[in-house]
């Protein structure tokens, strides 16, 4: 389902606005997309704990989370690990791209992440899907994500969370998922992630 399903409710974009209006902690931020999924242990826990941990790095806040969305394993076998819970964080920070890398990474260990095989089931991902409209080909971090256009599990969260958005380089998010579909993409309207207060 898209978030044109009526069943499903965008955040309005003047919640957004009046959270931004009221942040005046962080001198020159800039905007970020974070992409979030857990697929082992309590999903809902480690995401919501995710979203905290965020909120509580320095030059950080956390000013929208998404619905969760609940989505089969990408690039494995279908039924060989358990489904995703998916959600998407937009952050103002004053972190620079790679140390807000390094703080994702930091949190990923903190809920037990181990990097054992590609597309290995794992407890946390945290990944920056756009930082701004940084485009960058570095190793270290490509920015945006390479794959986000492709990736119906992260566009349907983040449209549902703001509409308007584009993805540097890849145009309208909303263009993007028209293109795509959102086939496997399960709104989880019985779970909620809370906004950091």
């Amino acid at each position: 389902m898209t978030s044109s399903d009526p069943t499903v409710q965008p955040v309005p974009a003047s919640v957004v606005e009046q959270v931004d209006a009221a942040d005046v902690t962080l001198s020159n931020p800039k905007r970020a997309v974070i992409a979030l999924g857990s697929n082992l242990g309590n999903r809902l826990e480690t995401l919501q704990g995710a979203v905290d941990a965020l909120e509580d790095t320095p030059g950080l806040r956390v000013k929208a989370v998404s619905p969760v969305y609940e989505t089969e394993p990408w690039g494995v076998a279908p039924g060989s690990q358990p489904s995703y819970f998916n959600a998407v964080v937009l952050v103002k920070t004053t972190l620079p791209p790679a140390s807000l890398l390094e703080r994702g990474h930091a949190i990923e260990e903190a809920f037990k992440r181990v990097r054992a095989e590609h597309w290995g089931a794992r407890t946390l991902d945290v990944d920056i899907v756009s930082y701004q409209d940084v485009i960058s080909d570095d190793p270290a971090l490509t920015l945006p994500h390479p794959r986000a256009h492709e990736r119906a599990f992260v566009l349907v969260p983040w449209h549902d969370v703001e509409p308007t958005a584009e993805l540097p380089g890849r145009g309208a998010v909303a263009g993007l998922l028209a293109r795509l579909g959102s086939a496997g993409v399960e709104p989880r309207q019985d779970l909620e992630l809370r906004l950091p207060e």
